[in-house]
């Protein structure tokens, strides 16, 4: 529990600050007065002027914030305040946090290329470092033998029937002349090992209802992984848009998602199993935690960064300052709905991941 507590912190100060770093030099950049940057949120513990920032330390460790002059239209007769600038130096500041975001994710994935990163194994992969490999399922069709028996994306199938195989053709071929049907499957999960059985009698052809890959940590050398790095983001990112406006549009056509969002609870418990996986799964995990926070901070949500971005082009076009309390007003009923976002995804959270966690304090005090 506590590994885990002080892993997720980690991990989201680094994403966190990483965006606020990228505000803050943007700022810098155009001449604008940062006048804080935190490291935590308030109470304070510690703070150092030094110019025209006070640097703080504060008690409540889950990443950080700027405070830019003007940010909210006043001062806009001041030269140096986030308001009296162009529009475009506004939208360059807004846009700095998630451009770092992206930025941190392709570094991430560049170094976790170099060392060794879970990746599909292929066919003609000579020169390059292959370990760990291992049959996975990659995807789980729906109203199969394979989703009646709770398979997941992501478990590694150990055997089958008590046999190995060497590759995912091999583990197809059996299932495909398997005589009697019955199959024994032992899967592995982070949550632990164990067996199910699959009965294909009635199935023809043999169908169990999975699509597997060859995986293993593939490690690449220096300037191959870097082109990787941003080639992964790139893939990850447009999955992330894509996945992310089909649970808009089923959130407002009222369809129904089979994506599952995670809050602060859950993404703390994922965390904590990627850094118990080893080092390269928990730098790819938390590349994709900052592509999800890039992805989710442009939408143009107020009190997002994108609902931010949004009044700016509203003004443009207006040619004429937008209502300053208006705006003040829509901001902060943003920021209520997604603070009330939050409370209902994470009180699911904790509601889903509650085993595990009085688990966790069990031991910690056994």
């Amino acid at each position: 529990m506590f590994f885990t507590i002080i892993t997720f912190a980690i991990v989201l100060a680094v994403i966190v600050l990483v965006h606020e770093w990228g505000h803050f030099t943007a700022a810098r950049i155009f001449g604008v007065k940062v006048e804080e940057f935190g490291f935590g949120f308030p109470p304070r513990i510690w703070g150092k002027k030094k110019g025209d920032t006070t640097y703080s330390l504060n008690w409540i460790p889950l990443g950080g914030f700027v405070k830019i002059k003007g940010e909210g239209g006043e001062n806009k007769d001041d030269k140096d305040s986030f308001s009296h600038q162009a529009a475009w130096k506004r939208a360059v500041i807004l846009c700095a946090g998630v451009f770092m975001n992206i930025v941190l994710a392709i570094v991430l994935l560049s170094i976790g290329f170099m060392i060794g990163l879970p990746s599909v194994v292929e066919d003609d992969m000579s020169g390059i470092a292959v370990s760990d490999q291992k049959i996975q399922i990659v995807e789980v069709s729906p109203e199969t033998v394979a989703s009646s028996l709770d398979l997941k994306a992501g478990d590694e199938i150990l055997t089958i029937d008590n046999q190995n195989f060497e590759s995912t053709l091999a583990m197809t071929e059996y299932i495909k002349n398997d005589e009697d049907g019955i199959l024994n499957i032992e899967i592995a999960r982070l949550s632990g090992n164990h067996s199910v059985i699959a009965d294909l009698t009635d199935i023809e052809p043999k169908v169990l209802g999975v699509y597997l890959a060859d995986t293993g940590l593939v490690k690449y050398p220096w300037w191959q992984a870097i082109i990787n790095g941003f080639k992964a983001t790139w893939f990850i990112l447009v999955q992330i848009v894509v996945a992310f406006y089909s649970l808009l549009k089923s959130l407002i056509l009222g369809t129904g998602s089979s994506l599952e969002v995670a809050g602060p609870v859950g993404v703390a418990v994922i965390t904590g199993q990627m850094a118990r996986l080893g080092i390269a799964h928990l730098l790819q995990f938390t590349a994709l935690f900052s592509l999800n926070l890039a992805v989710i901070n442009i939408v143009p949500f107020p009190a997002l960064d994108g609902g931010r971005l949004l009044f700016v082009g509203i003004e443009k076009l207006r040619r004429k300052p937008n209502n300053e309390t208006i705006e003040t007003v829509i901001h902060n009923i943003g920021f209520i709905i997604l603070l009330l976002l939050i409370f209902v995804i994470t009180y699911k959270d904790i509601a889903k991941y509650s085993g595990q966690i009085m688990g966790a304090i069990g031991r910690l005090f056994s």
